[in-house]
């Protein structure tokens, strides 16, 4: 898909980290940008900084299916869709309130249909458009303490697989995106929490994140894994759980794969 000033592009949970880079990222090649998150000062705030104008600020919670859905329908028209709104709450499940885990599902997870839902239509009858999953390298291989979000990520990456393949030859595309561990205010509120695997000192840049997002997407690629070593990961997994473990003891410590 070739990106200007005639594309109009929507972007989830828009207000901070990846989200924030990401509408940036769009609104740099001349993309009108729709941002959607529950945050309304700072998508209004944001909305004003993009390079460019007719931006809109749509407050919105991904989890309520009518809520998005009426923002994306006030949106209007729209070229490409980043399903990005995500939240992560690391403890083992055990512990972890069932709201939380709900909470995660709701967002993460149903976020991602509601959105498709509502802004696919459009795109099938017109015939063009582009829709990027921001799924996450725990989708190939979840971790302790994140048995429930690693549960998230997979099923939209499951999700977004399919629908590449049922979009064939309709003008509509989609792409997968992996991230690894990316600076954001994801994990804000639970900084003293943090597992020993996490490691924040190593986070990957969302401003470059975003940059290859939105070359994946005008070269209609399948998937990106960023940084690559996600590749690496999902493939080992893929071939033997045990060469994955083996390997992330190695890069994150025990307590990544504490099971022998």
């Amino acid at each position: 898909m070739e990106l200007g000033s005639g594309t109009r592009a929507l972007v989830t949970g828009a207000s901070r980290g990846i989200g924030e880079s990401l509408a940036r990222a769009f609104a740099g090649r001349g993309c009108t940008v729709g941002l959607v998150s529950r945050s309304h000062d700072e998508l209004k705030a944001l909305a004003a900084s993009l390079p460019g104008g007719s931006h809109e600020a749509l407050t919105a919670d991904v989890g309520d299916r009518d809520s998005v859905g009426t923002a994306i329908g006030r949106f209007g028209e729209l070229d490409v869709l980043v399903a990005n709104a995500g939240i992560a709450y690391y403890q083992p499940f055990q512990e972890l309130p069932l709201e939380r885990a709900e909470q995660m599902t709701r967002v993460n997870w149903l976020g991602t249909l509601y959105s498709i839902d509502a802004a696919l239509p459009g795109m099938l009858e017109r015939g063009r458009g582009h829709v990027v999953v921001v799924s996450s390298g725990a989708g190939f291989r979840a971790f302790p303490r994140a048995s429930v979000y690693g549960a998230t990520k997979a099923a939209q990456r499951a999700f977004s697989e399919a629908l590449r393949h049922e979009l064939a030859d309709t003008g509509v595309s989609v792409t997968t995106v992996f991230p690894g561990e990316i600076r954001s205010r994801l994990h804000a509120h639970e900084r003293d929490q943090m597992p020993d695997w996490y490691r924040s000192e190593d986070a990957g840049d969302p401003d470059e994140l975003a940059r290859r997002v939105v070359e994946a997407v005008e070269r209609d690629r399948r998937a990106l894994h960023f940084p690559a070593i996600v590749r690496l990961l999902g493939a080992a997994h893929g071939i033997s759980p045990r060469v994955s473990d083996a390997m992330l003891r190695v890069l994150r410590g025990r307590s990544a794969a504490p099971r022998a």
